[in-house]
């Protein structure tokens, strides 16, 4: 019995409280947990709107600096590049020295850099501050499910997960509405750069009330942090995502290709390192055992899709608004509205209603809803041209985000349902990290699926229809992935399986054990 079990005071158990179970008594004793709930989703909203936020004011930003397509491309890819390849490790930094510890530098770091966006002087300054923007929020992300993870019951983790979905929509509508606005305003003269600095109060805020209220965990048994696979999988992820990104401005040199080729043996070579390692100290950067929770396999592999979809989808449809059919940030901020509003809806339905009757149904028909929406705007666009209107995009739009609130806030718990609460954080670091890999490979598969038709049209067409052909080439390779993510739902599960309630017999881990906080 550890110290942290001796300073554990529950209440005496109410009516509808089962005195036989330890952690649902801890837990409902400790109404901090809410507290520490909202500080943790709110610094997830912050990642969410820093995405989305970026996207609308990208125009913006290539026309202020005279950055390049490829610089434009760096700006969100570099993000999503640095974000995946620092999440597995962000993770298992989590399970060693202490979520809430990591999640605390993670927050001052993220809050730190874009600090330094929002100062950029020059698009080479941006891009490298947007990489160590990702970098931090790789430390932060990962513990947000950990911390939820381990903090709440099995029996309360359904509500709590939708009510995540229902931020990822919150995120997904506010993002390019204040983006937009912030653009548009125009602060003190400050152009885009708003778009950054709005971080720093609710960092700090996130701060000061994580250090108060978020209870510290981490990994029961000892564990080591695993360099050569921290090595190995951020080499993979570089070799894999820089030739997609430069590749095109740099004429496709042999390089890029070899360097994507030898991509698979460099994982290849991750995982034997981490069988060994497991054989060695029981101390990988990644707990291969999980990937036999057929649950977490699977979503895995949806995540990982899903982030390649929307990855290519939102880059090409924010130039297709402002640079094909000229928009403003506003005008393609307002246009979003529905998109968002049916993802937070969809998203908080799924969860509570839809999956515990249908299960796995509701992702696939998600699937094949967003490739409805998609079909729709690939008709309209088609149909509509350059006259295309805000209120024409408002039916696929708001097709797409039901399509896609079925599968964001489900598929979260899915993958996490059945995984051992001692691996938490190595596995919401690996959630994060296939979500972010897949979309940096759509950001990186943009130089071929858009900014090649560019190049063809521009000569003959101009810019107006350069621009939204291409978005139209663009919407045909997202139906083909959403086609594979349907496919690769057959692997999930018909229905998720609860983890029984754990007995009173059954020892508390320093997972789930709150450590006492000072007031």
């Amino acid at each position: 019995m550890t110290s942290t079990h001796k300073e554990q005071q529950p209440a005496a158990p109410g009516p509808d409280r089962d005195p036989a179970d330890p952690i649902a008594t801890a837990a409902s004793a400790d109404r901090r947990r809410w507290f520490a709930l909202a500080i943790v989703m709110t610094a997830a909203f912050m990642d969410l709107v820093d995405v989305t936020i970026v996207n609308i004011a990208l125009p913006s930003m290539q026309a202020d600096m005279g950055a390049s397509d490829t610089a434009i491309q760096w700006i969100t890819a570099g993000y999503a590049l640095a974000f995946a390849a620092a999440l597995i490790t962000g993770g298992r930094l989590g399970d060693i020295y202490g979520r809430k510890r990591l999640f605390l530098v993670g927050i001052a770091g993220f809050t730190a850099a874009s600090a330094l966006c929002g100062l950029a002087a020059n698009p080479e300054m941006l891009v490298a501050s947007r990489l160590l923007q990702g970098g931090m929020a790789a430390m932060m992300v990962p513990q947000v499910l950990a911390i939820i993870h381990v903090t709440f019951p099995a029996e309360e983790r359904g509500k709590v997960f939708g009510m995540f979905g229902a931020i990822v929509g919150l995120g997904a509508v506010s993002g390019p509405m204040l983006g937009a606005l912030l653009t548009e305003w125009n602060l003190f003269g400050l152009e885009w750069r708003p778009i950054f600095l709005i971080n720093l109060p609710v960092g700090i805020a996130g701060l000061l009330l994580g250090a108060k209220f978020i209870r510290e965990s981490k990994a029961p048994v000892a564990l080591r942090l695993d360099l050569v696979g921290v090595v190995l999988v951020s080499l993979g992820l570089v070799m894999l995502i820089y030739p997609l990104t430069h590749g095109r401005e740099a004429g496709w040199p042999t390089w890029g290709f070899v360097s994507m080729g030898a991509t698979p043996l460099v994982f290849a070579a991750f995982i034997a390192y981490e069988k060994y390692k497991t054989r060695k100290d029981g101390s990988p950067l990644v707990e291969l055992s999980l990937f036999r929770i057929k649950s977490f396999a699977g979503g895995i592999a949806v995540q990982l899709t899903f982030g390649i979809a929307t990855g290519i989808f939102f880059l090409c449809w924010t130039l297709y608004m402002q640079l094909g059919l000229g928009w403003t940030p506003l005008h393609a901020g307002l246009t979003g509205i529905p998109f968002s509003l049916a993802v937070s809806a969809a998203a908080g339905l799924s969860v509570q209603k839809l999956v515990p009757r249908f299960g796995r149904g509701v992702l696939q028909a998600g699937a094949l809803v967003m490739a409805l929406g998609v079909l729709l705007y690939i008709w309209e666009a088609n149909r509509y041209g350059l006259g295309i209107a805000s209120w024409q995009m408002a039916l696929p739009l708001a097709v797409m985000g039901v399509g896609m609130g079925l599968i964001v806030a489900p598929l979260t718990d899915a993958v996490l349902s059945e995984v051992p609460r001692e691996h938490a954080g190595s596995a919401s670091g690996l959630i994060n990290t296939t979500g972010q890999m897949g979309n940096a490979l759509g950001l990186g598969l943009v130089s071929v699926v858009y900014f090649t038709i560019v190049d063809d049209r521009l000569p003959e067409a101009g810019p107006a229809l350069a621009f939204t052909d291409a978005f139209e080439n663009a919407l045909w390779y997202v139906i083909a992935v959403l086609a594979v993510i349907f496919a690769v739902m057959f692997f999930l599960p018909r229905h998720q399986r609860r983890p029984a309630p754990e007995s009173a017999d059954a020892p508390l881990d320093a997972a789930d054990t709150p450590t006492k906080v000072p007031a």
